[in-house]
């Protein structure tokens, strides 16, 4: 890795080499380097000059126009030119007897290595490799002041819907990691818990859709990787981040880090201060053989508000040159209000109006996350031989409080407190020049309470949801690959043990429930370079979905009467064997990314829509029960591209696209009891169904008059169907603006999120069935309204866009090196 040499070594080198006695540079070495399909500067890229006699090395670096300038004594020097991600040029010989000019370098872009494909010459939004996709998230100006939650929305095969649920390619079996491994930052709800964690403490996104055996076998649709900012430039520098919005945000955060020989001390600190208004609003017509017997209204404002910290500390001590030991702690304290407030009316077939009636819940909500790990690297070569120790203890404590204003008032509390500990090992040893073999363990432990009381003077029994559950999971896993390249063709192979135990208790029925299962999961990647600009991927894995613990817990919400969600503790897992057929071809300033795709799940967890007669103020009611289940299979079928094209260093756009089609067989059977005379119904649903859904994104970034960067990005969801439901398609536009100041110092950014307030949910539903359905539903839900926000960046001792040098170690996020 002769790269790994660059700007500290040469700054170093240069100066002393400026400072000896009698060897005083006198000659001046000039020219500018490009890139050699768009001519673009390169800046940051790399002069190394050795000098043939004393085989002594000096050099520099290019500034932001490409340009060059070094000095040298005279003699005879061989020169290089060095980018990180292209093809190093390597001069003649020169005899430098007086000043030159070596004129206009080109390099070309180093498509040959599998690591690594950039798709534009500075750093680009998305990098692409064998198994994975990279978004990196520091030019994404719409993003700025936002969460995680928004970040995810943003990457390309990714969608956020409005109730936070994250999905890859269309499916919400997606596992998300923080830097490679399971952690609390993702909280006890997941989702809810990504929208705390600000979008200026990330770095990239890796999606991974053919994870080799390295990575845990959960998540059938695949990975998303969260990787955390860490400083790594040599001395002190930081940043400072300053947001102020419209509706209600406010947030600061601050990156320090300090550099030395020895230490590498990391830093991120962030508090947020956000709220507004969302909508959720449903209408439910109630059929009786046919026939609509009534109509129910709910239009429910939400409020909310949310205070919090986050700070993550972490120091890594360089042992010698070969290993560093890194310890980190990560602390989050959150505390919201959701005020709801539920407007029912009620009218017959007539539209006369029978009752009103307005339900309040005001919601108060803590979160407590505490998490530490340590990490032991060990190189035990420059070849890739490396031993990799990680344990990581986590817990997450989260309680709610809500007090509910209807005809019937009650109180409702949950308390939840989870513990984790994670044991890894990870060992990697180089065969030869081209080949890799790996192996490794990972123990993930988890314990979790989750106590749930609600309390009402007139709730009947049969209906009292409260319970206490208690999980706990313990998985071991062991995995074992081996990686070759061989010319233009390149490939690993993989397989991964995991056996798993689940106990699950709920004291409050003194139900119990034992789930043991081990499982084997092969992975195989190929990769195949047919020319200098094409290439082929091809990925099997076979995944799994285990259900979450909310998934398993039985309790219900209670914002409605008459629309509820909850858990099944019988849940079993979802196993699902997946196919990936990538294509990667670059002309010019055109590059193209795109894949096939094809999964197959058994056991499949679905929620699906059941309905129940409930006595509601007086009154048999039929409500909705929304609840998860294990139907017989789903097969899904897809593909998806990722275009980019540089016009000009100015003018540059990105466009992704995906269509994909699922067909879901089985079938569920419930028994609904009337109330008043105990009779029992069978209900018989039948979800095979067949059906398609596409979405897409387009990206155009526009350098504006007075050095002013513009972003655009339109998004839009197609409709989706499927056996209960008619999901309307989305459209959303995100504009940004930002000008450098403070001679490149700081930078203000000016955001306008969902610009047409137009990103709404809206679903039809139908139970138990579309061609016999009891109460048919529409529901619109919005989470955030537009959203205008103004961030200010200050960087001290740190240039903007700095490229961080492949002198430093690689992060361990769970890369697989050059396979």
């Amino acid at each position: 890795m002769k790269k790994i040499t660059l700007l500290f070594y040469l700054l170093t080198s240069t100066l002393f080499f400026a400072q000896k006695p009698g060897n005083k540079p006198v000659n001046t070495v000039s020219g500018k380097v490009v890139e050699a399909s768009t001519n673009q500067p390169l800046e940051y890229a790399t002069i190394v000059l050795k000098n043939s006699k004393t085989q002594k090395i000096s050099g520099g670096i290019t500034n932001e126009k490409g340009e060059f300038s070094v000095l040298a004594t005279k003699g005879t020097y061989e020169i290089s030119v060095e980018f990180i991600s292209f093809k190093t040029k390597k001069l003649p010989s020169q005899n430098i007897t007086s000043s030159i000019n070596l004129g206009i370098i080109k390099l070309e872009e180093d498509a040959s290595s599998l690591d690594e494909v950039v798709v534009i010459a500075e750093k680009s939004t998305v990098d692409i490799r064998l198994d994975k996709k990279i978004y990196n998230v520091g030019k994404d100006m719409t993003v700025k002041g936002g969460t995680a939650s928004d970040v995810l929305d943003n990457v390309p095969s990714v969608d956020v819907d409005a109730e936070g649920t994250v999905s890859l390619r269309g499916s919400e079996n997606v596992r998300i990691l923080i830097d490679g491994k399971p952690s609390a930052l993702v909280g006890l709800s997941g989702t809810d818990a990504l929208r705390q964690l600000p979008s200026d403490a990330i770095e990239r996104v890796e999606v991974i859709t053919s994870p080799s055996a390295r990575y845990d076998s959960e998540g059938t649709a695949g990975i998303l990787n969260i990787i955390l900012r860490k400083g790594k430039a040599t001395g002190f520098n930081g940043s400072v981040n300053v947001t102020v919005g419209d509706p209600k945000n406010y947030q600061g955060a601050v990156n320090l880090n300090l550099r030395t020989k020895k230490v590498n001390i990391f830093s991120n600190f962030g508090y947020s201060d956000r709220g507004g208004p969302g909508v959720w609003n449903s209408d439910v017509t109630y059929l009786s053989n046919g026939i609509i017997d009534s109509i129910r209204v709910e239009n429910r404002d939400n409020d909310q508000f949310r205070k919090g910290f986050n700070g993550n500390f972490g120091l890594e001590y360089f042992l010698n040159k070969k290993s560093s030991i890194t310890g980190t702690v990560f602390v989050r304290d959150t505390d919201g209000n959701n005020i709801s407030t539920n407007n029912i009316s009620s009218f017959n077939p007539s539209n006369v109006n029978l009752y009103n009636s307005t339900r309040i819940q005001d919601e108060g909500e803590s979160d407590k996350t505490f998490q530490t790990s340590l990490n032991y690297v060990n190189n035990f070569n420059k070849d890739g031989h490396k031993l990799t120790l990680d344990y990581q203890y986590s817990s997450s404590k989260e309680n709610e409080d809500a007090v509910i204003i209807d005809i019937n008032p009650e109180t409702n509390s949950t308390k939840e407190h989870s513990i984790r500990n994670l044991f890894q090992a990870d060992y990697v040893l180089p065969i030869g020049k081209n080949s890799q073999l790996e192996a490794g363990y990972r123990g993930n432990f988890e314990d979790l309470t989750s106590d749930y009381l609600v309390t009402a003077a007139n709730l009947d029994p049969l209906y009292n949801p409260s319970n206490n559950l208690e999980f706990t999971q313990n998985v071991n896993a062991f995995y074992t690959q081996f990686g070759s390249k061989i010319n233009k063709f390149s490939y690993l192979l993989g397989l991964r043990t995991e056996i798993t135990n689940i106990d699950i208790k709920l004291t409050n029925t003194n139900e119990e429930y034992t789930k043991n299962y081990t499982n084997l999961f092969p992975t195989v990647n190929f990769g195949y370079e047919l020319t200098e600009n094409q290439s082929f991927t091809l990925g099997y894995s076979k995944r799994l979905r285990r259900p979450r613990s909310r998934y398993l817990n039985p309790f219900e919400n209670r914002t409605s009467e008459t629309i509820i969600s909850k858990g099944n503790v019988d849940l079993d897992p979802t196993y699902t064997n997946s196919f990936d057929l990538g294509y990667l071809n670059k002309w010019g300033k055109f590059t193209l990314n795109s894949s096939i795709y094809y999964q197959h799940s058994t056991n499949n967890i679905t929620r699906v829509n059941s309905e129940e007669i409930r006595i509601i103020n007086g009154k048999e009611t039929s409500v909705l029960i929304r609840k998860p289940i294990n139907l017989s299979s789903e097969d899904r079928s897809g593909f998806e591209f990722t275009a980019n094209y540089n016009a000009s260093r100015k003018v540059r756009f990105s466009g992704s696209f995906n269509f994909y089609q699922f067909e879901t067989q089985g079938e569920y059977t419930y028994n609904v009891t009337d109330p008043t005379t105990n009779t029992v119904t069978a209900i018989t649903q039948n979800f095979d169904t067949k059906n398609n859904s596409w979405f897409t994104r387009f990206d155009a970034k526009i350098t504006l008059p007075w050095d002013i960067q513009s972003q655009t990005r339109i998004f839009y969801r197609g409709p989706k169907n499927d056996a209960q439901s008619d999901i309307k398609g989305i459209l959303s536009t995100n504009l940004a603006f930002s000008k450098d100041i403070l001679k490149d110092k700081g930078t203000i950014v000016l955001n306008v999120s969902d610009v047409f307030n137009s990103r709404k949910y809206q679903v039809t539903s139908y139970t138990p069935s579309r061609e016999n359905p009891t109460n048919i539903s529409d529901q619109t839900f919005q989470r955030r309204m537009r959203q205008v926000s103004l961030n200010f960046s200050y960087r001290f001792n740190q240039k903007k866009n700095q490229r961080k040098r492949n002198s430093e170690p690689k992060e361990d996020s769970g890369d697989d090196g050059d396979f």
